[in-house]
């Protein structure tokens, strides 16, 4: 995985990406970035998924090294590996909402566009 000192950095790049391509990993990081650390119980009660399924989401972001863990007790707490992570969340928040503005500019002018005439003739029978 990212230990492979072989891989070009760019597999590794898209490995960390996999990482991250999923909904519910993206929602995880974005609530470990509003805190120092989160118990996995409010992390279950923030999602609302299966906690089969929040832990398998949590082992894939532990094994692309996004997210460390620690056990306190029958407690385990999450927290951010690195602080940039929540960056890239953030510059991939403000990208997207600029792609989204372009598209909404797009689809305004598209609309403000002369309707185009119906030529076609329907044949009464």
């Amino acid at each position: 995985m990212l230990s492979d000192p072989s891989r070009p950095l760019y597999e590794v790049k898209a490995g960390l990406f996999k990482g991250l391509a999923h909904p519910i990993r993206i929602r995880i990081l974005e609530i470990l970035s509003g805190a120092d650390e989160v118990s996995v119980s409010d992390l279950l009660r923030d999602i609302e998924l299966e906690p089969s399924h929040v832990s398998q989401h949590l082992a894939v972001l532990r094994g692309h090294r996004l997210v460390v863990s620690e056990r306190r007790g029958s407690l385990v707490f999450y927290r951010l590996a690195y602080p940039q992570v929540a960056d890239l969340l953030r510059v991939a928040r403000a990208l997207l909402g600029e792609i989204l503005e372009t598209t909404h500019q797009q689809l305004a002018e598209q609309g403000a566009l002369p309707a185009i005439p119906d030529t076609s003739r329907s044949i009464d029978r």
